[in-house]
C-alpha cells in the first residue's frame, strides 16, 4: 500500500508538471484552431500536404514580388513613361511620312482630274490628331476643293455622283501599280463629260484595264470604244411585261453600234467614220506599254 501511495504521488507530480507547461490561453487555442481550419481548406484545394508545400515553393517568388509592390509599381511607371515616349516618337514619324505621301498622292490625282473635265478641282487630305492606335495618331480625311476659291469639303459632301466616279477613277489609275485590284465597277463615270474629256476618260479606263477587270456603264461612244467587250442593254416594253436583254456586240458590228451612239443612226456615214477613228485610237491605247503588274506575269 505504501508503494502505491508513493507511485500515485509521483504520477500526480508528473501530471502537474505537464499541465503546467501547457498554454491554456484562449487566444492561443483560437489561433491554432484557425490555422487547422485554413490548412484543411488548402489541402482540400491543392491536395495533400506535400502538394501544398510544392505549391508554396513554386509561388514564393510571386509572393516576394507582391510584398515589394511599391518598387514594382515605380518600375512599371517608368516603363509606361518610356512606352508613351516611344509611341509619341513613332506616331510623329508616321504622321510626317503620311503628310509627305498625302501631298504627292494628292498632286498626282489632281493632275489626272485636269483631263477628266474637272480642271481647277483639287483633291486634298486633311490630317487631324487622334488617339494613337495601330494605324498611327492621325484622323485622315479625303476632301475636295472644287474650285480655287472654294473651301475644303469632305469628299462625301463636296462631290456629285459623277465627280466621285471620276475621282475614284483618277485614284485607281494612280494606285494601279502599287495596289492592284482585281475588279472595278464604274457607273456614271462620264456624267457631265463629253468631247475630248470623254476620250480621256476612256483612255484612263483602258489603262486601268491593263491590270484589272473594269466594268463600265456608259452612254458615251468615246468611252465604249475603249472596251475590249462591248455589251448593249436593250429594254423591251410590252403591254404587261417590261424586260431587258444584254447582248454582246460582235467586233464587226462595233462600228455600226458606235455610229448609232454618236449620230443616232447605225448607217450614218459621218458617224461610221468617227466610230472607226475612235476604235483606232482605242486600239493604239490598248497596245501601249504594259503595267508593272503585267510585266510580273509575263
Amino acid at each position: 500500500m505504501k508503494e502505491l501511495e508513493i507511485l500515485a504521488a509521483d504520477l500526480s507530480a508528473d501530471i502537474s508538471s505537464y499541465s503546467g507547461g501547457i498554454d491554456a490561453s484562449p487566444q492561443r487555442l483560437a489561433l491554432v484552431e484557425s490555422r487547422r481550419a485554413a490548412l484543411k481548406t488548402l489541402t482540400r484545394e491543392f491536395g495533400d500536404v506535400d502538394d501544398l508545400l510544392t505549391w508554396v515553393t513554386e509561388n514564393r517568388p510571386r509572393v516576394a514580388e507582391l510584398e515589394g509592390g511599391d518598387e514594382i509599381l515605380e518600375q512599371l511607371r517608368e516603363e509606361l513613361a518610356q512606352v508613351k515616349a516611344d509611341l509619341t516618337k513613332t506616331g510623329g514619324e508616321v504622321t510626317k511620312a503620311r503628310t509627305k505621301a498625302a501631298a504627292a498622292f494628292s498632286a498626282e490625282v489632281t493632275g489626272e482630274l485636269e483631263s477628266l473635265a474637272m480642271a481647277g478641282a483639287t483633291v486634298q487630305f486633311k490630317l487631324s490628331p487622334a488617339t494613337p492606335g495601330p494605324h498611327g495618331a492621325d484622323l485622315v480625311e479625303l476632301g475636295l476643293i472644287s474650285r480655287p476659291d472654294s473651301p475644303w469639303i469632305p469628299m462625301a459632301k463636296g462631290a456629285s455622283g459623277g465627280e466621285l466616279s471620276r475621282i475614284m477613277l483618277a485614284v485607281e489609275v494612280v494606285l494601279a501599280a502599287a495596289d492592284p485590284t482585281e475588279t472595278f465597277v464604274f457607273d456614271e463615270v462620264d456624267a457631265g463629260v463629253g468631247g475630248a474629256a470623254a476620250v480621256e476618260v476612256g483612255k484612263r479606263l483602258a489603262r486601268l484595264a491593263r491590270s484589272a477587270q473594269v466594268i463600265v456603264v456608259t452612254h458615251l461612244p468615246q468611252v465604249a470604244a475603249f472596251a475590249d467587250r462591248h455589251l448593249v442593254i436593250a429594254r423591251s416594253d410590252g403591254q404587261e411585261v417590261h424586260s431587258s436583254a444584254v447582248t454582246q456586240v460582235q467586233q464587226g458590228d462595233r462600228v455600226a453600234e458606235l455610229s448609232r451612239m454618236l449620230a443616232g443612226l447605225a448607217d450614218s456615214q459621218a458617224g461610221s467614220q468617227l466610230a472607226e477613228e475612235l476604235l483606232a485610237l482605242a486600239q493604239t491605247e490598248r497596245q501601249g506599254a504594259p503595267t508593272s503588274r503585267q510585266k510580273s506575269k509575263a
